[in-house]
């Protein structure tokens, strides 16, 4: 079995949503008719495209474009390489039957998405076979004049009011309303109710989980001419209404030699950092878990001592722990967003705890 000593790319999947866009920039460019898995093209679009809703980065069926693994999905390739591939931190005691341990990808909104909330892992592990629950963030990549999303409930609401408002379909008027801007972050533990609104582009990580209560759909119809059911009893069984509004995150920035890197949010399910480059930038894998690249904006060559691959906007780069020294050459300004599973304390407190300020810094970023 060949190693794993070089970053992997990872083709996106394509989910239609009735909530969708037909126009993915600028991150993605969507092909004539409905699209699959792959690196979309940008020629003769049809007069009718498909809602896509969200692109998948780091999905079970995502398939690999190079190296030992190409043509294997992700589910495949975590199965046949196990800690090879995702790190030993991460494969803990599973051995090779694993998922991979963040499940990332971008939302494209026209409308409001269901108010919804999440279970965390005890209750989902207790009623749902086993799966995991599903903490999460979000990251907003571009924000229309009409962007928004509500998050948490409106002062003095009460459990008893808000279901009765999602029985009616009005529940949205007792949530708490924000318009985000550019890079703004928001961190959304499980229990927390929440719905995103429309004029968004915005990156997720999250548990590899798909688990979510559907609390309020306002009566929607979907594409089969049903509306779509309601978990209420799940939902308020998971609910905590009483969770602080974590949104609008300042983040802590750093200067590098690259440019900006910026850390934006950690838990112990997932971090994510932004990473600004003005000029070349030298990194190397991790050796006990792996990271992962998407690339927002800029172009350029990912290179390794075994040649160099093109970068441009929607790439997705798998970093498995014996990958070994690389380098980003950014042809002009880019900016990256890397996330992976952290050690809290070996990558957030003691860094952040050397610098001045820091214990106020790692407040903004890291949630325990």
């Amino acid at each position: 079995m060949h190693k794993l000593d070089s970053p992997l790319q990872l083709s996106p999947i394509y989910k239609e949503k009735i909530w969708g866009r037909s126009d993915l920039s600028p991150i993605f460019s969507l092909p004539e008719g409905k699209p699959k898995s792959g690196r979309p093209t940008s020629h003769a679009a049809a007069a009718k495209k498909p809602l896509i809703g969200e692109v998948w980065l780091t999905a079970d069926e995502s398939r690999f474009l190079n190296g030992p693994v190409a043509g294997l999905t992700l589910a495949e390739a975590c199965h046949k390489y196990g800690a090879e591939l995702v790190g030993e931190s991460c494969a803990g005691r599973s051995g090779k039957s694993l998922r991979f341990p963040i499940l990332s990808k971008y939302l494209f909104t026209s409308d409001w998405l269901s108010v919804q909330v999440h279970p965390d892992d005890d209750y989902a592990c207790k009623n749902e076979g086993g799966s995991p629950g599903k903490c999460e963030m979000w990251y907003i990549v571009q924000a229309e004049r009409n962007g928004r999303y509500v998050l948490g409930l409106k002062p003095g609401v009460t459990r008893e009011a808000l279901r009765a408002a999602c029985e009616k379909g009005t529940s949205r008027t007792l949530l708490q309303e924000f318009h985000p801007k550019q890079r703004e972050a928001v961190f959304i533990p499980p229990g927390t109710i929440h719905a995103l609104g429309p004029g968004l582009i915005l990156f997720e990580a999250e548990e590899n989980s798909d688990l979510t209560y559907r609390l309020d759909d306002f009566g929607r119809v979907g594409p089969d001419g049903k509306t779509r059911p309601l978990h209420l009893k799940q939902g308020f069984e998971v609910a905590r209404l009483d969770l602080p509004v974590c949104r609008a995150l300042p983040g802590v920035s750093l200067r590098e030699p690259f440019g900006t890197r910026r850390l934006i949010v950690a838990c112990g399910f997932f971090a994510v950092e932004e990473l600004f480059l003005r000029r070349s930038a030298s990194f190397e894998s991790s050796p006990h878990r792996v990271e992962v690249l998407s690339l927002l904006e800029g172009e350029g060559r990912l290179e390794t001592p075994a040649g160099w691959m093109a970068q441009r906007p929607g790439d997705t780069w798998v970093i498995p722990p014996g990958a070994g020294k690389y380098r980003l050459v950014p042809t002009e300004r880019s900016r990256l967003l890397k996330f992976y599973v952290p050690d809290i304390e070996e990558d957030f407190r003691r860094p952040l705890g050397k610098r001045r300020g820091g214990p106020k810094k790692l407040s903004r970023v890291c949630f325990e």
